[in-house]
């Protein structure tokens, strides 16, 4: 049954979970309160913390129909676990689209019994009491003769699944998407708007269209926090602490989780605030709609439900939810969602009338964007006609939004995977061992010595307290936080701290190119106009006299989507340089004019006087009336057309710009240049941006109100071509150095844009992400067709003048058996575009991990597939960091370990990072800053580690005589050493420049763990030596010590010096007070030399915090060693040992630090690093040369590293090709895919004849 009856949600996307129903057991539930009880209470946050473990404890399996509870478990890697209880709601009905029958409606007065502004019942979640208020007993009364439906839904992550009975399953309502309906449709059944008892039906279903970003009170937030297993474990360090009366300690520790507490909770409060104010500014608006009996009713927008007529206020407004126009044209600014502040003109849904069968496809929110107004986009103006309403029919409401789903995203993100966090997981465990091991020998060692059965407790279990230190969080927040602040100086933001220590890690950065790696707008550097199918010269500009009455000069004037706000041009900036290098002037009617004037009102645009010529005849016949863009700018398009003509004349022009090869082959054949190909390459190589114009003349049959329901296909053939625009995209000054500077550190990069592929290669090139030497391999991948299987076909982008090494060019690693070879030896880059990708996702999966590891430029790629390759990088084990203006990068920035955003609109709240700095050279500083910060977390840990440990040593050998450490030496050690070292050895900034080596990514690794292991074995080593040397000595007594060991020269007996208190606790001995002065000299000693600096890191000496603190300790604990004060060491609870043993203590320690200093510094740092660990170093690329292709070199580097297989999965993979013969493809083959079922899919190369 487990199996039959796992329930799979939202299969196949993101989010996709599986689902088990359980219904609550009484018995069970009774057997878990009765444990709660005796365990006083740990049980219960033990279910806390395992939600699986809680939902089988209390539960039996059911069908997921009829569950109460649905146990959650997510798909990715991190397989978390999730509950939600299953709740009941009546209802007239079980579908929110089915129509109420109204006739049942009594006449009296609706609005009574449904106030506009009722909430729904089921906002908050709770099933609804049957109450005369409440509104589905309003509609249960109003609907007698239905019969009640039962629904079960559930709340997560702010979506409710409703339970389906035709799928089986629970499913989310989104919208109107839900229906699948065509354009059709929601032009005839839904643009009349919804009555008061359907909407009020719809709320039940759908909720308050609200993104509720719920603040939570500091209690709830406090109880979340401290409910945190580290923080339980320091209760109960805290509770035993009291009870063996180490009240100052316990105070110390309280104080210490008060702060790290109270911290943590104003970050999170604060990150909620600044949510909950970006969602909610004008998330409330009063909002005008139709309703079906054609009144205009003004509501709450909360109210509003799918299906629901909006009516769009002419002065603008803020959208409270995703709608699409059906009236009306609105110009909005969608930088919410996409990062571009460029306004954004919106056209009404086309309708294709009664030719339904003539592409009327089922509207789609992405397909139609260029019809859809978001939430959360600010609409600045609308336009309408002949007093008819813009007016748009909601489609989405609540977290179904877009903004909704961007906020949940933030609200819910995935946790981040990083080695440290798991290896520090580990680590602990490994400690809890060691404190097991201490636990069993002190009970065995106190009981062997009589000792009471409570001491024996509370001195066991007081092992494991010291042994797991307490101020372990604290400490590992502090060097995160100080390295935030240092990127707030440097104007680099983070709301997502903990992924500074993953930026560390980043071998990869993917880049967008316009306006991350280029300057934002374009330049016009000129014109190629074509006559009689040839290319004219190019010319600079456009502005001129012999120009203005060419359809050239026309079709730059009037083939753009720039809108008047304000009087100010406003749109797109490469259509605002085209426009402007005309010298036109546009006219748009005014909203007076506009609501008089037919239907269509046009735009006119008007050459300057001065470029006309002096005969007065021709002036007004030049004025042209530019149509509403009938077939906008898209990217799936290419292309943008508009439909004009001239002032008087009957017939009309249709004039399009777009991508080159999409308008060259929507021209008839013969007004194409023969060398288009080749000019257009010509420019596409100097990284120049071009667009090419045509033109067609229109039929005198078709009229302007024909345009409006024509297909785009009707016009948008046999054009005229008229030239090319060439814009001129800049690469921004810092953006060489910069990619140099990461390519110096081993750190490759990866070009991932939306634009043209020739421009990308030629930007790749001018900015050296592709060095002048190297070989572009394109791969143009093919979807199966006609029965033919998917192929790619390879061929070089440009060929380099040494064409005849080419076909030597391998792959290999750089690695520690690096092996020389000829300078010649060529690299080669793979590029590819948008639609490739896609297919090579889709039937060469095995192949995509071997082109993303040469892949350096992605053309024309869509949001979605930069999020794709971002995980395919990820696949292949790269830390990939993402740097975008925010443009549609947003998926790939949120994807990405390290996302960066160089725009600070609010698109930014999406990505980790955001840069005050419009230009990429955040990018390094973030990486430096990332490896100091994980440089920094790793000395903390193994300094806590070794703290604990020295800790544990001590107290372990004054165990076997019975002795301990003091209150007052424990806080000595606790407060004024640790708590000291720790937040000023964190305080070392960055090293100033990247160097090649990267940090370790885990604690689990060589040269980390040897380092641990020595200083421990030093550190018992010295330890034990001062504890067993004390007792050899002449003066040595047994406590308590009958004299004063200081004076025993004297012969003057001090015995009642020690009389005035009783020393329970057997503290003031010998060696407790020789271990005591050894092992803090120990802490010191180990935390100087585990704060490494360069290359990560500023060295410590620069840190002047650190090195006052220590210092301050050192001449502190040398003055009470060679100069006893008698209140000092009354408070430490030390005795006083003779001068020639505070000598042999003092030569301890220097023996003991040149000891730590010469392994850490010269034995791990030069010589295992070097020969042993540098092996683990991974490869700049996994592209570096390898051994040219005679044998004997190929041997040698496999006897030099025969046994050592790399970590890294594109490591892995470039060690594979390096002897792969058929790689990388020649350019005269084709791949073709075979489908094998039983592995996926393979493929062959095939050489082309």
């Amino acid at each position: 049954m487990e199996k039959e009856d796992m329930k799979v949600l939202h299969k196949g996307e993101e989010e996709e979970m599986e689902l088990q129903g359980y219904r609550l057991c009484r018995w069970r539930l009774a057997l878990v309160g009765l444990g709660v009880l005796c365990t006083g209470g740990f049980l219960l946050l033990l279910l806390y913390w395992m939600p699986e473990w809680c939902v089988k404890s209390t539960c039996t399996r059911t069908t997921a129909r009829d569950a109460e509870v649905v146990l959650l478990r997510s798909t990715d890697e991190f397989r978390r676990w999730f509950l939600a209880r299953v709740r009941v709601m009546l209802a007239p009905g079980s579908n929110p689209f089915h129509s109420l029958d109204t006739q049942t409606t009594s006449p009296s007065s609706p609005s009574r019994s449904f106030p506009s502004s009722a909430s729904p019942p089921l906002a908050n979640g709770h099933t609804p009491h049957p109450s005369d208020g409440s509104p589905a007993q309003e509609l249960l009364r109003k609907y007698a003769d239905y019969q009640p439906t039962q629904i079960r839904y559930f709340t997560f992550h702010s979506t409710k699944y409703y339970w389906k009975d035709d799928v089986q399953n629970f499913e989310v309502l989104t919208g109107l998407g839900d229906l699948q309906i065509s354009c059709y449709t929601l032009h005839s059944e839904h643009s009349a708007g919804l009555t008061r008892d359907q909407q009020q039906y719809r709320r039940l279903f759908f909720g308050v269209n609200e993104i509720a970003v719920k603040v939570p009170s500091v209690f709830k937030l406090l109880i979340k926090e401290v409910l945190n297993p580290f923080y339980i474990f320091q209760l109960f360090s805290v509770i035993l602490w009291s009870a063996d009366e180490y009240y100052y300690y316990a105070v110390a520790i309280v104080f210490m989780s008060v702060i790290s507490i109270a911290t943590s909770l104003y970050t999170i409060k604060k990150q909620y605030i600044m949510l909950h104010d970006m969602v909610a500014a004008h998330s409330i608006v009063r909002v005008s709609v139709c309703r079906a009996n054609n009144d205009i009713e003004e509501i709450l927008s909360t109210d509003l439900v799918p299906g629901d007529v909006l009516i769009i206020p002419s002065n603008g407004t803020i959208m409270p939810c995703d709608a699409v126009l059906v009236s009306g044209t609105c110009i909005v600014n969608e930088s919410m969602l996409t990062g571009e502040s460029v306004p954004v003109t919106k056209t009404n849904l086309p309708n294709p009338g009664e030719r339904r069968d003539e592409g009327d496809s089922a509207y789609n929110t992405e397909e139609h964007k260029r019809h859809t107004l978001f939430c959360g986009t600010n609409v600045i103006q609308t336009r309408f006609y002949t007093g008819e309403l813009v007016k748009a029919v909601v489609v989405r409401t609540g977290f179904s939004t877009a903004k909704g789903q961007l906020v949940r995203s933030i609200l819910y993100p995935k946790p981040t995977d990083f080695k440290l966090y798991r290896d520090a997981y580990l680590f602990l465990l490994c400690l809890v061992a060691v404190a097991g091991i201490g636990f069993v020998y002190s009970i065995v060692l106190s009981v062997m010595n009589n000792v009471p059965a409570k001491t024996i407790v509370i001195e066991s279990l007081d092992i494991i307290t010291i042994t797991v230190p307490p101020a372990l969080p604290a400490a590992m927040t502090a060097g995160i936080v100080y390295a935030q602040r240092r990127l707030k100086n440097i104007g680099i933001f983070c709301i997502s701290p903990q992924r500074i220590n993953i930026c560390g890690q980043i071998n990869l950065v993917c880049f967008d190119k316009t306006g991350t790696l280029t300057e934002d707008g374009l330049d016009m550097w000129g014109v190629q106009r074509v006559e009689n199918a040839s290319f004219h010269l190019s010319e600079s500009f456009a502005y001129k006299e012999n120009l203005v009455k060419s359809q050239f000069v026309a079709c730059m004037a009037t083939c753009h989507s720039l809108t008047k706000i304000d009087g100010q041009l406003s749109g797109d900036p490469l259509d605002l340089k085209m426009f402007e290098a005309t010298g036109w002037i546009l006219e748009e009617a005014t909203e007076e004019e506009t609501s008089l004037h037919n239907r269509i009102m046009p735009t006119v645009v008007r050459p300057p006087k001065q470029l006309l010529p002096p005969e007065p005849a021709v002036s007004p016949e030049q004025d042209m009336e530019l149509f509403e863009l009938s077939f906008p700018f898209s990217s799936a398009h290419q292309r943008m057309t508009v439909v004009a003509r001239l002032l008087g004349e009957k017939r009309m022009d249709s004039y399009m710009k777009g991508a080159p090869e999409v308008v060259a082959s929507l021209c008839k054949k013969e007004t194409v240049p023969q060398n288009f190909a080749e000019v257009l390459e010509g420019y596409t190589k100097q990284g120049f941006r071009v667009i090419a114009l045509a033109h067609r003349r229109l039929e005198s049959k078709i009229t302007w109100h024909k345009v409006q329901n024509i297909n785009r296909d009707h016009i948008e053939t046999n054009m005229e071509f008229l030239g090319l625009i060439v814009m001129q995209n800049k690469l921004k000054a810092e953006t060489p150095g910069v990619l140099q500077d990461l390519h110096r550190a081993n750190i490759r990069t990866v070009m991932v844009t939306g634009d043209n592929m020739l421009t990308a290669i030629s930007v790749a090139r001018d900015c050296g992400m592709i060095p002048p030497q190297d070989t572009v391999i394109i791969a143009d991948a093919l979807p199966p067709h006609n029965g033919q299987a998917a192929k790619i076909t390879w061929r070089y982008a440009d060929k380099p003048s040494k064409a005849s090494r080419l076909e030597e060019v391998n792959i290999g690693l750089e690695d520690v058996c690096y092996v020389d070879e000829p300078k010649t030896q060529e690299l080669y880059h793979f590029a590819m575009n948008g639609k490739s990708f896609a297919v090579i996702a889709e039937h060469f999966p095995d192949m995509l991990q071997k082109l993303v590891l040469h892949g350096t430029v992605f053309a024309r790629m869509a949001p979605d597939q930069k999020t794709q390759l971002i995980e395919a990088l990820q696949g292949v084990d790269y830390i990939v960091g993402m740097c975008g203006d925010g443009a549609n990068d947003c998926g790939a920035l949120k994807r990405a370990h390290g996302g960066i955003s160089l725009s600070e609109l609010e698109a930014s709240v999406a990505s980790p990072f955001t840069s005050r700095t419009p230009n990429i050279s955040c990018v390094p500083s973030l990486i430096r800053e990332g490896r100091a910060a994980l440089i920094t977390s790793f000395c903390v840990f193994k300094f806590m580690a070794l703290y604990s440990i020295i800790q544990y040593i001590s107290v372990t050998l004054l165990y076997s005589i019975l002795s301990n450490l003091g209150d007052f030496q424990f806080l000595f050690i606790d407060i004024a050493i640790i708590l000291l070292i720790v937040f000023t050895m964190s305080l070392n900034p960055a090293w100033k420049e990247l160097v090649p080596r990267r940090p370790p990514s885990g604690l689990i690794s060589g040269p980390l763990l040897f380092s641990v292991l020595t200083q421990i074995l030093i550190c018992l080593g010295f330890q034990t030596l001062t504890f067993l040397w004390v007792q050899q000595q002449p003066w040595y007594t047994v406590w308590p010590p009958p004299t004063d060991a200081c004076n025993l020269s004297s012969h003057i007996n001090m015995s009642d010096h020690n009389n005035t208190e009783v020393d329970e606790h057997n503290i003031q001995n010998f060696e407790n007070t020789s271990l005591f002065y050894v092992s803090s000299f120990q802490y010191l000693i180990v935390a100087i030399v585990f704060s490494k600096g360069k290359p990560f890191r500023q060295p410590s000496y620069k840190n002047w915090p650190f090195v006052v603190s220590a210092l301050s300790l050192y001449f502190f604990l040398l003055f009470i060693m060679f100069h006893p004060v008698e209140s000092i060491d009354q408070f430490l609870e030390i005795v006083c040992v003779p001068f020639e043993w505070r000598v042999k203590l003092l030569l301890i320690i220097l023996v003991n630090a040149a000891v730590s200093v010469v392994l850490e510094t010269f034995v791990l740092d030069i010589i295992l690093w070097k020969l042993v660990f540098s092996r683990d170093k991974q490869g700049s690329f996994g592209v570096t040369p390898a051994a040219p292709t005679p044998q004997a070199a190929i041997d040698l580097s496999w006897l030099c590293c025969s046994r050592k297989m790399p970590k890294a999965r594109y490591m892995h993979l470039a060690q594979e090709l390096s002897v792969d013969p058929d790689w990388p493809p020649k350019p005269t083959t084709t791949t073709e895919a075979k489908p094998r079922p039983e592995n996926g899919s393979s493929y062959q190369f095939m050489i082309n004849s």
